[in-house]
């Protein structure tokens, strides 16, 4: 296990670039509105639609860049898996806003887009029927994260990439605990709710 790169992965992965383009779209410190969190969603409502699509694309490179450049490197793909679940747990728990990061949808699904494109391509079309039919970007993304654990499994992808799947898969969902205990309580925002722009 290289642990420089784990370590590089890590520093990627807790570039915070929704606290930073919310702040550059609104001037507001994302924060300190909505849900708190510094993902896509919480831009959505805070700096709008634009800011927000920067937001996913870039936290889903910040998964993408790390394990492309690792794999093009020569690493093995055991390294190559160690570095992305790194990135995953630095977007989520970034040293520089003490450990309160985003929730890892975007990073997770870039990370899988090299490490198992054809599972990642199955669950992104289950997360988007999700949020469409429920407007619960919530439902899609732990759904569909719990969803990618299998699919990995099924279609024989090394054990060490399940098991970070599967590892990735919990903190998705321990993440969006409050999220499905407003589920529950009938009270999580609908996708467009709140937005601004």
């Amino acid at each position: 296990m290289n642990t420089t790169l784990v370590l590089l992965g890590y520093i990627v992965g807790s570039i915070p670039f929704g606290l930073l383009l919310t702040w550059k779209f609104s001037g507001i410190d994302v924060r300190q509105i909505g849900s708190g969190n510094i993902g896509a969603t919480n831009t959505l409502r805070a700096a709008g639609r634009s800011a927000a699509l920067a937001v996913v694309m870039l936290d889903a490179a910040k998964g993408v860049v790390p394990v492309l450049v690792v794999e093009r490197m020569g690493a093995s793909d055991m390294n190559c898996a160690a570095v992305g679940l790194a990135t995953i747990i630095g977007h989520i728990y970034p040293v520089w806003l003490r450990f309160r990061g985003g929730k890892g949808v975007a990073t997770t699904a870039g990370v899988f887009g090299v490490l198992a494109p054809v599972a990642v391509a199955a669950t992104a079309g289950l997360f988007f029927v999700l949020v469409w039919r429920t407007r619960y970007v919530s439902v899609g993304s732990i759904v569909a994260s719990i969803t990618l654990v299998p699919l990995t499994y099924l279609i024989a992808e090394p054990l060490h990439i399940v098991v970070v799947a599967s590892f990735s898969a919990a903190l998705i969902v321990y993440r969006h605990w409050e999220n499905i205990t407003r589920l529950k309580l009938g009270i999580e925002p609908r996708l467009g709710a709140e937005i601004q722009g």
